[in-house]
C-alpha cells in the first residue's frame, strides 16, 4: 500500500496556465494526487475531492487534480473547458493542472513514478481508470488507492488526518 519514492518530490509539471510547479512546492503538505475526467462517470468524485480540500487545506493538505484523456476519450477538453467545468459543476477549488497522459510512453513523469508505488493489494503498475488516487505523505510516502475508492474513504481519509503537518 505504500512506499517511500524520495525523488518523487523533485519531478516537475505543467499548471493549466502552462507554467512550470513542482511536487516539492508541495512537500511539507500532504498531496492527494488523482487523474480526473469530466465525462466519466466517476465524476462526482469531484464533489467528494473538494470536500476533503475544504476539510483540510488549512492543515496542510492539497488535491492536486491531473486531467487525464486515455480511457474512452473522457477528457476531451481544453484546459479553459475543463476549469470551467469543474469550477461550475462542483466548486472545485483545488489545483486542476494540465492534461496528462498516465499511461504509455507518453506517460507524465509524476506518473511513471506514482505507478511505482503499491496499492492495498500490493500490486503496482498502470493506472487502471479515471480517478486512482495517490496520497502523498510529508514524509515521502505514497499510498495508492484504486478508482472505485471513494476520496471521502475512511482508508483515505485516516492516511490524511494521521500524515497532517498541523
Amino acid at each position: 500500500m505504500s512506499e517511500t519514492t524520495t525523488s518523487l518530490r523533485d519531478i516537475d509539471f505543467l499548471t493549466s496556465d502552462g507554467t512550470h510547479a513542482r511536487l516539492a512546492d508541495f512537500s511539507d503538505q500532504v498531496v492527494l494526487v488523482v487523474n480526473v475526467a469530466s465525462k466519466c462517470g466517476l465524476a462526482p468524485q469531484y464533489e467528494q475531492l473538494e470536500e476533503l480540500q475544504r476539510t483540510y487545506q488549512d492543515r496542510g493538505f492539497t488535491v492536486l487534480g491531473f486531467p487525464c484523456n486515455q480511457f474512452m476519450g473522457q477528457e476531451p477538453g481544453t484546459s479553459e473547458e475543463i476549469q470551467e467545468y469543474c469550477s461550475m459543476t462542483w466548486g472545485v477549488t483545488f489545483p486542476i493542472l494540465d492534461k496528462v497522459k498516465v499511461n504509455g510512453m507518453g506517460a507524465a513523469p509524476v506518473y511513471k513514478a506514482l505507478k511505482k508505488a503499491k496499492d492495498e493489494e500490493g500490486r503496482r503498475g498502470p493506472i487502471m481508470w479515471n480517478f486512482e488516487k495517490f496520497v502523498l505523505t510529508p514524509s515521502g510516502t505514497v499510498h495508492r488507492f484504486r478508482p472505485q475508492t471513494k476520496p471521502d474513504d475512511p482508508a483515505i481519509v485516516s492516511v490524511i488526518e494521521s500524515n497532517l503537518p498541523k
